[in-house]
């Protein structure tokens, strides 16, 4: 009986030293500089939100905080590397679709991204808006769609969200143009300006500026309501193909080995940088939508977004490897 009582007096001593120690690893962490990976080219709207919040984690995490970009193949450079990454200190920035469509697209990757990679937060959507080069005389979704299959459509980069969205939006319309992939919207977009690209679905925040000074034509949105800074400008689903959504999120994301407690502080403190009225103003002007979710809400968004860009992904028989 004796040692009864004393064996469950050692698994309680033990019981209680573990729950101890969890919180520990959440205080002290980090204890040292901090890598953000972002996956595309500076000027993303990834790349943008991980320098602005960049000092308020510097102050909350007494670390030096420092961001990478590491752009190529959807994402899954920088994606990779932070999965195989030593330490606890190394952090991927960059769109959903790392998650939510690059496993459909590359089948020969060598690394289960999906499980070795987990979201810690999301930290805003963002749209595609479908842009052509004035020259066109492609000012409606509906002129778009009378374009012949020879004219070309710009993007990001294979698998990256312009591309899917304007593959989304191909199938829902049943055209047909051909695909000139760049490295990052932004080259994307200057190519379609230059007139050697015809259209491109880019994102709003890279295009806006040449919108508004009548360098690009903007023709609709991909998500489900229109963007504020351009208010005349409307939604896929409102130029006739009900129910389309091509909404994206800039997304923070964590080796699948981080504790749940050190994801929940890294939340709670991105949350903090992001959630400010300055922030959250100076991200509006770059048609970027906050969001700052919990892990669970940004995997359970994670897990609905997989399944429907996998029905795209199947539809257009899209493989890239």
């Amino acid at each position: 009986m004796k040692a009864a009582v004393l064996r469950c007096m050692q698994w309680s001593t033990m019981a209680l030293a573990l729950t101890a120690l969890a919180p520990l690893h959440a205080q002290t962490w980090p204890t040292k500089p901090v890598r953000l990976v972002a996956s595309f080219p500076p000027g993303t709207p990834g790349d943008v939100i991980a320098r602005l919040i960049q000092p308020a984690l510097q102050a909350a995490w007494k670390q030096p905080v420092i961001v990478e970009n590491k752009p190529g193949a959807g994402g899954n450079i920088a994606a990779v590397d932070v999965a195989q990454a030593k330490d606890d200190h190394t952090l991927l920035v960059g769109p959903d679709t790392v998650l939510t469509i690059n496993p459909h697209l590359y089948k020969k990757l060598g690394i289960d991204l999906r499980q070795s990679l987990k979201p810690v937060t999301y930290f805003a959507s963002f749209n595609q808006m479908l842009v052509c080069n004035p020259a066109s005389g492609v000012t409606t979704l509906a002129k778009f769609v009378q374009l012949p299959a020879a004219k070309t459509y710009a993007s990001g980069g294979p698998g990256s969200p312009s591309h899917m969205a304007m593959e989304m939006l191909l199938a829902a319309t049943g055209s047909k143009l051909t695909h000139v992939p760049y490295r990052g919207p932004g080259p994307a977009a200057q190519d379609i300006i230059a007139g050697h690209v015809d259209c491109g679905f880019i994102v709003a925040s890279i295009v806006l500026p040449h919108v508004q000074a009548g360098r690009l034509q903007a023709v609709a949105v991909s998500s489900k309501a229109r963007s504020v800074l351009l208010p005349a400008v409307p939604t896929v689903a409102e130029s006739g193909y009900a129910g389309f959504d091509a909404t994206f999120f800039e997304t923070l994301m964590a080796p699948a080995s981080l504790p749940a407690s050190v994801v929940e502080q890294i939340q709670h403190e991105v949350r903090a940088a992001l959630t400010t009225s300055a922030m959250t103003a100076r991200l509006a002007e770059m048609d970027l939508r906050v969001e700052a979710n919990t892990p669970q809400e940004a995997e359970r968004r994670g897990r609905e977004d997989f399944i429907k860009w996998g029905a795209v992904a199947r539809q257009t028989q899209l493989q890239l490897d």
